[in-house]
């Protein structure tokens, strides 16, 4: 249990104190939700992570607070063509997450979070964004606009190291690199990775566990996701043929097509041809929900598949993988940081090798939660020391 400080409202500080005690009856291996009140934010800037984000929409403000939660992390620079004073807000307030638990002044050159500078930029063109110059050497890739290796080494132009890019990768070429699924397969030689999507990082451990154990011969994933920033909140117009998805998120249940699922083979390539799926955008500003109903390789009970995933989520694939048995709906999930957690109870089997499997994932902080994790892991590997461990992923946190 952390010290609070002296500061502490008494009941955060026992908020914080009932949190350490564990999970509730029923639930085993629930990764941890935001950080309270309590928790010590990162104040250090000689912290051995430097850190650059490009786009400060949704994912692009959760990775600033959780990096600038991590001892070994400090964010350098943010590029966004947003105003200095218009940031700040957004950072310290959120509808979902709540208030930012640092500290957010302006200065002359950005933005003062925690005590630590951050230089502020607003160009559309990454070689003109001065990462050497504000010392970054990973960049987190959240616009949007840069999906593809050939892009992003726009960024390498302006003096960064190494890019990942916060979506999945538009290109055959970039890496993709689900974190403790294939984490191992990062190698210092790569300068861009694509840290795939929520969806393919809420599905992909849970497939993994079940193909080690039981082998999957075909599967159909649906996601039930939750309203993101591209969507309307009335009808309007959108570009392309899909006209579904110009219609408003705040009243609809809208069919989409999602490449998650198929994507789960470029990080888990036995999955190749296995795996398809949709999506259905519903009315809910956060936390997702994946079912997966798939054929086996081998006969097997749903009793026998709870104890793999329970097993799988305390020790192989922890903080990975979660594990509940609660009555749980979609906002108990919200500041999950497993990539997704097994609902033991909503899942059914019709036979020995027919099941549906249902996981549930925080679609922004807990995929933020993993893009963290993975530049961690990425730094590790190139050779920066780090002095916290439980924030490195490449072992600890690896299916076998």
């Amino acid at each position: 249990i952390q010290k609070a400080s002296e500061q502490e409202d008494p009941a955060e500080t026992l908020a914080t104190f009932l949190l350490a005690l564990g999970p509730s009856v029923g639930v085993s291996s629930m990764g941890n939700s935001r950080p309270s009140a309590a928790v010590q934010m990162s104040t250090n800037p000689d912290a051995p992570i430097k850190l650059g984000v490009n786009g400060f929409g949704r994912i692009g403000r959760q990775v600033v607070r959780i990096a600038m939660d991590k001892d070994d992390f400090v964010v350098k620079h943010i590029n966004s063509p947003m105003s200095p004073e218009y940031m700040k807000y957004l950072l310290e307030h959120d509808t979902v997450h709540g208030r930012f638990k640092g500290t957010v002044q302006l200065s002359d050159d950005g933005l003062i979070i925690n005590g630590l500078p951050v230089s502020l930029s607003a160009t559309r063109d990454p070689t003109e964004i001065p990462w050497k110059d504000a010392g970054v050497e990973y960049v987190c890739e959240s616009t949007g606009a840069f999906t593809t290796t050939e892009g992003c080494m726009k960024h390498i132009e302006g003096g960064a190291k190494k890019v990942i890019i916060s979506a999945p990768a538009k290109d055959a070429d970039t890496p993709t690199i689900v974190v403790g699924v294939n984490t191992d397969d990062y190698e210092t030689s790569m300068k861009v990775v694509s840290c795939a999507s929520c969806t393919t990082n809420g599905l992909a451990p849970i497939v993994k566990v079940i193909n080690e154990k039981f082998g999957i011969k075909q599967g159909l994933m649906t996601t039930v996701h939750a309203a993101t920033a591209s969507q309307l909140t009335v009808d309007g117009s959108m570009k392309g043929a899909d006209w579904r998805a110009g219609r408003a998120a705040s009243a609809n249940i809208i069919p989409s097509s999602t490449g998650a699922a198929k994507a789960v083979a470029k990080a888990y390539p036995v999955m190749k041809g296995k795996l398809t799926g949709m999506a259905f955008r519903v009315p809910t500003v956060d936390v997702s929900v994946v079912d997966l109903t798939c054929e086996l390789e081998t006969e097997t009970t749903y009793d026998d598949i709870k104890a793999e995933v329970k097993l799988a989520s305390e020790t192989y694939a922890k903080g990975i993988v979660g594990y509940t048995e609660d009555q749980v709906v979609s906002s108990d999930f919200v500041g999950e940081t497993c990539s997704t957690v097994f609902d033991a109870g909503a899942g059914i089997m019709l036979t020995p090798t027919f099941v549906k499997l249902v996981s549930w994932y925080d679609n922004e902080w807990g995929y933020s939660t993993r893009l963290v994790d993975l530049v961690g892991t990425m730094a590790k590997v190139d050779g920066i020391e780090v002095k916290d461990e439980s924030a490195v992923y490449f072992t600890a946190r690896k299916v076998e």
